[in-house]
């Protein structure tokens, strides 16, 4: 029979290992993708379709066309475990899928688990998809006058500001005046950003009448809003966690080496503790080049991984991925403009906004304009 690749999570990187094997699959593999949805996010457009900028549809990679383009059978479930010793993915409610080599790349969590109330009244930035959906629907309401444009975003790193700014702007166009709240248990924000885009990023959450509140613990999360650990009410008819990353937490039941929750490989993106398990993404951690949690390395990993997959199946030499230490970072600022993060000046405008649209609007090209995808 011939070996089967199974690819575990609809990401970057395996839509982009999908697109490439279209036309060129390779001989005598058979292919299989597992996702909960037919359609995948794409991460760097999300805060302008929460602004208003895109509609969903233009941020959204269809997998099952993708998956029927590249000859590979789509599994409609979520992955729940990973069953090393025999080789079988566990997928929720359905029977156990074999595999000879498994990719995963089923992304990071953003909710807050331990949070009393996060659950019941609160929804996560990541995944993409759920997250997309409500905000449509909280958005129509809104504008609608059945809520009111009152958001709260935990979490004051590059998501959760991105994701107030856009809140900020999209509620704005309601005709009615948004009360927007950013909060972070530390005392600084976007701890990740140089100075000169965190100094722009910082000016335009002024300007746009955004309250935010640093050095400040979450107690719970109520039906009305959230509560401080001092007590403090802040009225909230939609709360937003962007707090930090969290991995799957079904990875820690698959005996894989992990390291903090993410799953450890090495240089060629295999994981260190078993040779039929690959990852990547941002639910993969390198061993060999420790990097922060950015679309970036899950764009550039696509074709090493691809090479990768298909010689482990077929005994060929692996080849090694290695990241780039420099990066940019464009940051949408919620209405049509965009700060640049990476040199040690402050780059900030509509035509930075413009250069981002360029670039998140050429990557989806490749997912919605290829013949046959």
């Amino acid at each position: 029979m011939a070996p089967h690749l199974v690819l575990i999570g609809g990401g970057h990187t395996h839509a982009l290992v999908l697109r490439a094997l279209i036309g060129r699959p390779a001989t005598g593999l058979r292919l299989t993708l597992i996702d909960p949805e037919p359609r995948a996010a794409y991460s760097g457009m999300l805060p302008g379709f929460v602004a208003g900028h895109y509609r969903l549809d233009q941020l959204q990679i269809d997998l099952a066309r993708l998956a029927r383009a590249a000859g590979a059978r789509l599994i409609l479930g979520r992955a729940d475990g990973l069953d090393t010793g025999n080789r079988r993915v566990h997928v929720a409610g359905q029977t156990p899928v074999p595999y000879d080599i498994a990719s995963l790349d089923i992304g990071i969590s953003s909710d807050l688990p331990g949070l009393p109330g996060f659950a019941a009244h609160a929804v996560p930035a990541k995944p993409l998809g759920p997250f997309a959906a409500r905000w449509q629907g909280f958005a129509a309401d809104a504008a609608a006058g059945l809520v009111a444009p009152r958001v709260t975003v935990i979490g004051a790193g590059v998501a959760g500001v991105e994701l107030a700014l856009a809140a900020q702007y999209r509620l704005a166009g309601t005709g009615r005046v948004p009360q927007i709240t950013l909060l972070d248990a530390t005392p600084e924000i976007l701890r990740d950003v140089r100075p000169p885009a965190r100094a722009a990023m910082t000016d335009r959450l002024a300007r746009q009448g955004i309250v935010l509140r640093t050095g400040v613990r979450v107690a719970r999360i109520e039906a009305a809003g959230v509560v401080l650990d001092s007590g403090e009410q802040i009225p909230a008819a939609l709360v937003i966690g962007a707090a930090g990353t969290r991995p799957q937490g079904w990875l820690a039941g698959t005996g894989l080496h992990l390291t903090d929750g993410f799953v450890t490989v090495d240089e060629t993106l295999r994981a260190v503790s078993d040779p039929g398990v690959f990852a990547a993404g941002d639910c993969a951690h390198l061993s060999h080049a420790p990097r922060p949690k950015a679309g970036v390395f899950a764009v550039r990993e696509a074709p090493v991984l691809r090479e990768n997959l298909i010689a482990a199946l077929t005994g060929r030499p692996l080849t090694a991925y290695r990241p780039q230490k420099e990066y940019l970072k464009l940051i949408s600022m919620g209405e049509k403009r965009a700060a640049a993060d990476r040199w040690p000046v402050r780059i900030e405008g509509r035509w930075v906004w413009r250069w981002k649209d360029r670039i998140d609007r050429r990557f989806m090209a490749q997912f919605h304009d290829r013949p046959g995808a």
